[in-house]
């Protein structure tokens, strides 16, 4: 019988010997995503001969499709294929994608040049759509929740998960800038496709290791199935009603004939009531005969599920403005970067695209440190496994990005001033005198805001989400990267339009004559706003609370921040 819960496979060994497989697998893909998309802004600016704003538009774009397209991923892995084969599938066609790009700066024609690339990195967006939400979900499901222990060695998980993506792209922004600018374009897209592919190879090693999920039907159903049952009984008051305990025993019983996949029951809240209209037993369901109307009546359990899922919107919404302010590191901190000087000795420039290595490395020193020394430290005095909320680390990382725009808008300020006071505001290929150092801390708070915001979503959307559904909630947090993306390309529209209205555009080829930093602090601004919709929200969550079978207390999840 499928219920509520996505079976795992528990008779393989799954634990740290399987997930090291995947955590590899992960960190090649993200070496050849990040090895085109950190240097992409260069080749669509120089080789396919864009202006800087379009430019940064299509990666935006780009970026969001790629984000967004989880969103069918997850539906697919959590109702029809399984995580597994979802994973295996995506992978070989993010590796046709791969392939196709060295093949459209070489063998296609000029004039195709630009719509078979194009066509490439869309067929990779759709290989990402299956790849992003599912190899994360699991990985995550090598290990268990049933203890203290467990649950903290899930959260070294998702710390170490990210050092490995970190790692992965570092090398890459070190290793690639330098082939594709130095050797060719050709031999850095040839080596992005051939990383794919040994990742894909290590990951069908891992097999029998593996701890699999099985795909229980569509979880979205269940979602409709309890909006529709409480909107047919809207009129009913939610003071005086039975809930449907005899659907939630049978629950119990097929829980107890096999342990391995044993069912955690969800505590009732109070929070969005009007749902609780569908577990009422009315006088339709008491008198019919017939087994029970999912469509009428539905278990508290079911509908705990789907106020999870209402409870991660308002939080969701909230996370857009850091994940627009993301965008700049591959777009304009480029083009900033490409502008100032940039030479060590007499003979060696570095790639304006490297300067992202800075925040690979800052995040590589940070999560050890933090694993290893935060945690335990402030563990003692909140006794909390993680030792502050994943609430609590998304909002520090969303004042380190606030904090940074500002910073950025200085910066660029002051590179602004010193290419006035040399006469370079008509020469936008002159190298302005002024150290590329100075980018230095906008690349580094960049690394230390990932370290707690980026971290502390993919823990939340994987907690707090129903089990059935974890593919889906690694896939709403990823789209809010996407939906960031396209929010960024919106920005930079509406900047556009409006600055022009009032005599000359910002955001122009020529920095010098631009106003970037004006750009910046409406990203601050916008930031701020953003932040203090996140901190009314967090106040207000509650995080997910377990049944205690024995005594019906609440395991897990009191109110927090």
């Amino acid at each position: 019988m499928a219920d509520s819960t996505s079976l795992i496979d528990k008779t393989t060994k799954g634990g740290w010997n399987a997930a090291v497989f995947i955590i590899v697998v992960e960190m090649t893909e993200r070496f050849a995503f990040y090895g085109l998309a950190s240097n992409l802004m260069t080749f669509l600016t120089n080789e396919l001969g864009q202006s800087t704003a379009n430019a940064a538009k299509q990666i935006n774009t780009w970026i969001g499709v790629s984000c967004i397209f989880p969103i069918l991923g997850a539906f697919l892995a959590d109702s029809i294929l399984g995580r597994f084969k979802t994973v295996l599938l995506s992978s070989f066609i993010f590796l046709l994608g791969m392939v196709m790009l060295p093949l459209s700066v070489t063998v296609v024609a000029s004039r195709m040049r630009e719509k078979v690339f194009f066509m490439a990195l869309y067929v990779m967006a759709v290989g990402e759509g299956g790849h992003k939400p599912c190899v994360m979900t699991f990985a995550a499901d090598q290990f268990g929740e049933a203890t203290t222990e467990e649950k903290a060695a899930k959260t070294s998980f998702f710390n170490y998960w990210y050092m490995a993506i970190v790692l992965g792209s570092s090398i890459a922004v070190l290793a690639l800038i330098f082939i594709q600018e130095r050797v060719s374009w050709a031999v850095g897209f040839s080596v992005v496709a051939g990383s794919v592919g040994i990742g894909i190879l290590i990951f069908l090693i891992g097999i029998p290791k593996y701890r699999k999920q099985v795909p229980v039907g569509s979880p979205l159903t269940r979602v409709a199935q309890v909006i529709v049952a409480a909107s047919k009984k809207w009129r009913l008051s939610t003071t005086r009603h039975q809930y449907g305990l005899c659907y939630e025993e049978e629950e119990d019983k097929s829980s107890e004939s096999t342990n391995a996949n044993k069912i955690h029951l969800l505590a009732k809240t109070n929070q969005f009531r009007f749902l609780d209209k569908a577990t009422i037993i009315d006088e339709n369901d008491n008198t019919s005969n017939k087994s029970r109307n999912p469509w009428r009546l539905c278990p508290v359990n079911q509908v705990e599920e789907v106020k999870l899922i209402l409870r991660l919107i308002p939080i969701w919404i909230s996370l857009i403005m850091f994940c627009a302010t993301l965008t700049q590191l591959n777009t304009f901190f480029l083009k900033q970067g490409s502008m100032m000087n940039r030479t060590i000795g007499d003979h060696f420039t570095i790639p304006p695209a490297a300067f992202q290595s800075i925040v690979g490395v800052t995040i590589l020193i940070l999560i050890p440190l933090y694993d290893r020394v935060f945690v335990p430290t402030v563990r003692k005095f909140t006794n909390h496994h993680s030792g502050i909320t994943s609430l609590q680390r998304i909002g520090v990382g969303l004042f380190v990005a606030t904090f940074n725009m500002m910073i950025c808008g200085l910066v660029e300020a002051r590179r602004l001033k010193v290419a006035r006071d040399h006469g370079l505001i008509d020469s936008p290929k002159e190298v302005v005198p002024m150290s590329s150092l100075w980018l230095l801390p906008q690349y580094i708070l960049v690394g230390i805001g990932d370290v707690f915001t980026i971290v502390g979503m993919q823990e939340l959307f994987y907690d707090q989400m129903p089990e059935n559904m974890r593919s889906i909630g690694a896939a709403i947090f990823i789209s809010v990267v996407g939906v960031g993306s396209f929010v960024s390309t919106g920005i930079i529209s509406a900047v556009q339009t409006i600055s022009k209205s009032h005599g000359e555009e910002w955001l122009v080829n020529n920095l010098n004559r631009a106003h970037l930093d004006y750009y910046y602090w409406v990203i601050a601004s916008l930031n701020a706003v953003s932040l203090c919709f996140y901190l009314f929200v967090a106040n207000h969550f509650v995080y997910k609370k377990l049944q205690d079978k024995d005594d019906d207390s609440d395991v897990e999840g009191e109110r927090e921040v």
